[in-house]
Protein backbone atom coordinates (compact mmCIF):
# COMPACT_ATOMS: atom_id res chain seq x y z
CA UNK A 1 0.00 0.00 0.00
CA UNK A 2 0.66 3.62 -0.13
CA UNK A 3 0.41 6.99 0.59
CA UNK A 4 -1.59 7.92 -2.19
CA UNK A 5 -2.96 11.78 -1.17
CA UNK A 6 -2.42 14.24 1.71
CA UNK A 7 -4.47 16.97 2.49
CA UNK A 8 -4.79 20.16 5.12
CA UNK A 9 -6.98 22.89 5.86
CA UNK A 10 -6.03 25.78 7.40
CA UNK A 11 -9.30 27.27 8.65
CA UNK A 12 -12.09 24.23 9.70
CA UNK A 13 -14.51 24.01 7.31
CA UNK A 14 -13.40 25.60 4.57
CA UNK A 15 -11.85 24.49 1.06
CA UNK A 16 -8.58 22.19 1.53
CA UNK A 17 -5.52 21.63 -0.60
CA UNK A 18 -3.53 18.54 -1.75
CA UNK A 19 0.02 18.16 -0.76
CA UNK A 20 3.11 16.52 -2.27
CA UNK A 21 3.94 16.44 1.50
CA UNK A 22 3.67 17.71 4.82
CA UNK A 23 5.29 17.63 8.32
CA UNK A 24 3.08 15.39 11.07
CA UNK A 25 2.99 17.35 14.56
CA UNK A 26 1.69 15.70 17.61
CA UNK A 27 -1.60 17.50 16.72
CA UNK A 28 -1.93 17.01 13.23
CA UNK A 29 -0.19 18.28 10.02
CA UNK A 30 1.46 21.08 10.33
CA UNK A 31 -0.76 24.16 9.56
CA UNK A 32 -3.74 21.98 9.89
CA UNK A 33 -7.30 23.53 10.99
CA UNK A 34 -5.64 25.76 13.43
CA UNK A 35 -8.08 28.48 12.32
CA UNK A 36 -11.81 28.64 12.75
CA UNK A 37 -14.71 30.72 12.12
CA UNK A 38 -17.28 31.04 15.35
CA UNK A 39 -20.16 32.87 16.08
CA UNK A 40 -21.06 35.76 18.73
CA UNK A 41 -21.19 33.28 21.43
CA UNK A 42 -18.15 31.38 20.24
CA UNK A 43 -19.64 28.64 18.60
CA UNK A 44 -18.38 27.28 15.67
CA UNK A 45 -19.79 27.84 11.94
CA UNK A 46 -19.51 25.24 9.69
CA UNK A 47 -20.44 24.21 5.92
CA UNK A 48 -22.61 21.57 7.99
CA UNK A 49 -24.75 24.25 8.12
CA UNK A 50 -22.84 27.44 5.57
CA UNK A 51 -22.01 25.31 2.61
CA UNK A 52 -20.68 28.66 1.41
CA UNK A 53 -17.72 28.18 3.32
CA UNK A 54 -16.65 25.66 0.83
CA UNK A 55 -15.98 28.63 -1.44
CA UNK A 56 -13.08 30.03 0.75
CA UNK A 57 -9.99 29.24 -0.03
CA UNK A 58 -7.49 30.33 2.84
CA UNK A 59 -3.28 30.32 1.95
CA UNK A 60 -0.73 30.46 4.28
CA UNK A 61 1.38 33.64 3.79
CA UNK A 62 4.25 33.31 6.08
CA UNK A 63 3.39 33.47 10.12
CA UNK A 64 -0.54 33.63 8.72
CA UNK A 65 -2.95 33.43 6.16
CA UNK A 66 -4.77 34.95 2.79
CA UNK A 67 -8.50 34.33 2.59
CA UNK A 68 -9.63 34.41 -0.88
CA UNK A 69 -13.46 33.60 -2.40
CA UNK A 70 -15.47 34.30 -5.45
CA UNK A 71 -16.66 38.42 -5.92
CA UNK A 72 -14.21 39.29 -2.51
CA UNK A 73 -11.38 41.30 -2.31
CA UNK A 74 -8.40 38.57 -0.68
CA UNK A 75 -7.42 39.67 3.10
CA UNK A 76 -4.41 38.76 4.34
CA UNK A 77 -5.29 37.79 8.53
CA UNK A 78 -3.48 40.05 11.03
CA UNK A 79 -4.06 37.60 14.67
CA UNK A 80 -4.80 40.35 17.40
CA UNK A 81 -3.78 40.13 20.96
CA UNK A 82 -7.09 39.78 22.12
CA UNK A 83 -7.76 36.02 23.67
CA UNK A 84 -11.29 34.58 23.64
CA UNK A 85 -12.58 31.35 24.69
CA UNK A 86 -14.44 29.37 21.95
CA UNK A 87 -16.33 26.12 22.04
CA UNK A 88 -15.38 23.13 20.00
CA UNK A 89 -18.15 20.41 20.03
CA UNK A 90 -18.33 21.35 23.99
CA UNK A 91 -14.56 21.22 24.71
CA UNK A 92 -13.76 25.25 25.92
CA UNK A 93 -10.85 26.38 24.46
CA UNK A 94 -8.54 29.39 24.14
CA UNK A 95 -7.66 30.79 20.57
CA UNK A 96 -6.99 34.55 19.66
CA UNK A 97 -9.10 36.97 17.55
CA UNK A 98 -8.40 37.95 14.08
CA UNK A 99 -9.80 41.51 13.97
CA UNK A 100 -12.35 43.08 12.59
CA UNK A 101 -11.21 42.67 9.02
CA UNK A 102 -11.56 39.37 9.36
CA UNK A 103 -14.58 39.32 10.83
CA UNK A 104 -16.18 41.99 8.34
CA UNK A 105 -15.20 39.43 5.10
CA UNK A 106 -16.46 36.02 6.93
CA UNK A 107 -19.69 37.62 7.68
CA UNK A 108 -20.02 39.24 4.52
CA UNK A 109 -19.78 35.95 2.60
CA UNK A 110 -21.34 33.85 5.13
CA UNK A 111 -24.28 36.35 5.70
CA UNK A 112 -24.50 35.86 9.32
CA UNK A 113 -22.48 37.50 11.77
CA UNK A 114 -18.59 35.82 12.36
CA UNK A 115 -15.59 36.17 13.40
CA UNK A 116 -12.16 34.39 13.01
CA UNK A 117 -10.04 32.65 15.70
CA UNK A 118 -6.63 31.43 15.53
CA UNK A 119 -5.65 28.65 17.64
CA UNK A 120 -1.77 30.15 18.50
CA UNK A 121 -0.73 27.04 21.18
CA UNK A 122 -2.04 23.46 20.14
CA UNK A 123 -1.18 22.06 23.03
CA UNK A 124 -4.52 23.62 24.68
CA UNK A 125 -6.66 21.26 23.39
CA UNK A 126 -6.75 17.76 24.54
CA UNK A 127 -8.19 14.21 22.75
CA UNK A 128 -11.07 12.67 23.89
CA UNK A 129 -9.75 10.47 26.76
CA UNK A 130 -12.08 7.72 25.94
CA UNK A 131 -9.75 7.07 23.00
CA UNK A 132 -6.87 9.00 23.60
CA UNK A 133 -3.68 9.25 26.27
CA UNK A 134 -3.56 11.67 28.73
CA UNK A 135 -0.48 13.98 26.42
CA UNK A 136 -2.30 13.19 23.50
CA UNK A 137 -3.49 17.09 21.89
CA UNK A 138 -5.43 17.97 18.78
CA UNK A 139 -5.83 21.21 17.03
CA UNK A 140 -9.26 22.77 15.93
CA UNK A 141 -10.15 19.28 13.83
CA UNK A 142 -13.48 17.64 14.68
CA UNK A 143 -11.52 15.19 17.94
CA UNK A 144 -8.47 13.37 16.46
CA UNK A 145 -5.26 14.98 14.54
CA UNK A 146 -5.82 13.08 11.30
CA UNK A 147 -8.41 11.06 9.22
CA UNK A 148 -7.47 8.53 7.39
CA UNK A 149 -9.18 7.13 4.06
CA UNK A 150 -8.75 4.41 1.13
CA UNK A 151 -9.42 4.81 -2.50
CA UNK A 152 -10.63 1.22 -2.79
CA UNK A 153 -13.70 2.15 0.30
CA UNK A 154 -14.45 5.34 -1.99
CA UNK A 155 -14.64 3.31 -4.92
CA UNK A 156 -16.89 0.29 -3.18
CA UNK A 157 -19.03 2.84 -1.87
CA UNK A 158 -19.68 4.73 -5.21
CA UNK A 159 -20.31 1.21 -6.45
CA UNK A 160 -22.93 1.17 -3.88
CA UNK A 161 -24.37 5.00 -4.52
CA UNK A 162 -24.95 3.75 -8.26
CA UNK A 163 -26.95 0.55 -7.24
CA UNK A 164 -28.70 2.39 -4.71
CA UNK A 165 -29.80 5.41 -8.01
CA UNK A 166 -30.41 2.36 -10.05
CA UNK A 167 -32.82 0.67 -7.41
CA UNK A 168 -34.60 3.91 -6.92
CA UNK A 169 -35.28 4.62 -10.62
CA UNK A 170 -32.86 7.75 -10.62
CA UNK A 171 -30.06 8.82 -12.63
CA UNK A 172 -26.47 7.29 -11.66
CA UNK A 173 -24.65 9.94 -10.40
CA UNK A 174 -21.08 10.89 -11.35
CA UNK A 175 -18.27 9.24 -8.84
CA UNK A 176 -18.70 11.20 -5.19
CA UNK A 177 -14.90 12.86 -4.59
CA UNK A 178 -12.81 12.06 -1.42
CA UNK A 179 -13.09 15.67 -1.10
CA UNK A 180 -16.40 15.41 0.19
CA UNK A 181 -15.18 13.14 3.27
CA UNK A 182 -12.32 15.80 4.05
CA UNK A 183 -9.22 13.18 4.63
CA UNK A 184 -5.61 14.24 5.99
CA UNK A 185 -4.02 10.96 4.29
CA UNK A 186 -5.63 8.80 1.74
CA UNK A 187 -3.93 5.58 1.28
CA UNK A 188 -4.24 3.44 -2.12
CA UNK A 189 -3.49 -0.61 -2.43
CA UNK A 190 -6.21 -2.00 0.37
CA UNK A 191 -9.19 -4.28 0.24
CA UNK A 192 -12.45 -1.70 0.91
CA UNK A 193 -12.61 -0.62 4.41
CA UNK A 194 -9.44 -2.85 5.81
CA UNK A 195 -8.87 0.10 7.40
CA UNK A 196 -11.24 -0.58 9.58
CA UNK A 197 -9.29 -2.89 11.41
CA UNK A 198 -6.32 -1.53 11.73
CA UNK A 199 -4.84 -0.25 15.02
CA UNK A 200 -1.62 0.54 14.33
CA UNK A 201 -0.28 2.07 10.61
CA UNK A 202 3.37 3.29 9.72
CA UNK A 203 3.25 6.06 6.88
CA UNK A 204 6.99 6.67 5.62
CA UNK A 205 8.27 6.34 9.23
CA UNK A 206 5.80 7.96 11.12
CA UNK A 207 3.80 5.47 13.21
CA UNK A 208 0.06 6.60 14.38
CA UNK A 209 -2.45 5.15 16.06
CA UNK A 210 -5.83 3.95 14.82
CA UNK A 211 -8.37 5.07 17.73
CA UNK A 212 -11.41 5.37 16.29
CA UNK A 213 -13.53 4.65 13.40
CA UNK A 214 -15.05 8.40 11.49
CA UNK A 215 -18.82 8.82 11.79
CA UNK A 216 -20.46 10.73 9.01
CA UNK A 217 -21.97 14.11 9.25
CA UNK A 218 -24.26 16.07 6.72
CA UNK A 219 -21.09 17.18 5.33
CA UNK A 220 -20.30 15.05 3.15
CA UNK A 221 -24.15 15.58 1.57
CA UNK A 222 -22.18 18.59 0.37
CA UNK A 223 -21.01 18.94 -3.27
CA UNK A 224 -17.48 20.67 -2.64
CA UNK A 225 -17.34 22.09 -6.00
CA UNK A 226 -20.94 23.45 -6.36
CA UNK A 227 -21.44 24.22 -2.44
CA UNK A 228 -25.07 22.34 -3.54
CA UNK A 229 -26.43 19.74 -0.98
CA UNK A 230 -27.64 16.12 -1.67
CA UNK A 231 -28.47 12.83 -0.09
CA UNK A 232 -25.35 11.03 -1.01
CA UNK A 233 -23.37 9.40 0.38
CA UNK A 234 -25.45 9.30 4.08
CA UNK A 235 -28.55 7.63 2.68
CA UNK A 236 -26.24 5.04 0.80
CA UNK A 237 -23.84 4.71 3.78
CA UNK A 238 -27.24 4.11 6.25
CA UNK A 239 -27.79 0.98 3.73
CA UNK A 240 -23.98 -0.50 4.22
CA UNK A 241 -22.26 1.38 7.19
CA UNK A 242 -24.62 2.04 9.72
CA UNK A 243 -24.32 0.86 13.62
CA UNK A 244 -24.49 2.67 17.03
CA UNK A 245 -26.94 4.83 15.34
CA UNK A 246 -24.35 6.14 13.07
CA UNK A 247 -22.80 5.82 9.29
CA UNK A 248 -19.01 5.37 9.55
CA UNK A 249 -16.26 5.85 6.76
CA UNK A 250 -12.78 6.27 7.58
CA UNK A 251 -10.04 5.88 10.63
CA UNK A 252 -9.15 8.18 12.67
CA UNK A 253 -5.41 8.35 13.38
CA UNK A 254 -3.08 9.90 16.43
CA UNK A 255 0.56 10.11 15.83
CA UNK A 256 2.88 8.58 17.96
CA UNK A 257 5.74 10.41 16.20
CA UNK A 258 6.99 13.88 14.24
CA UNK A 259 8.52 14.02 10.78
CA UNK A 260 7.93 13.85 7.19
CA UNK A 261 5.01 12.04 4.92
CA UNK A 262 5.30 11.97 1.54
CA UNK A 263 3.39 11.10 -1.47
CA UNK A 264 3.84 7.57 -2.41
CA UNK A 265 5.32 6.54 1.01
CA UNK A 266 4.84 2.76 1.59
CA UNK A 267 2.06 2.49 4.02
CA UNK A 268 2.59 -0.61 6.82
CA UNK A 269 0.07 -1.81 9.35
CA UNK A 270 2.00 -3.12 11.94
Amino acid sequence: MELANIYFYPVKSTTGHELRSAEVEPWGLAGDRRYLVVDEAGEPLTAREFPVMLSCVARPDGGTITLTAPGAAPLRVTPTAARVMVSVWGTPVEVTDCGDDAAAWLTALIGRPARLAWLDDPTRRPVNPAYGRADDRVSLADAYPLLLTTTASLEQLNTWVAATAAELGEPVPRPLSMRRFRPSVVVSGSEPFAEDAWKRVRIGEVEFRGVKLCDRCVLTTVDPDTWTKGKEPIRTLARHRRWDGKTWFGLNLIPDGTGTIRQGDRVTVL
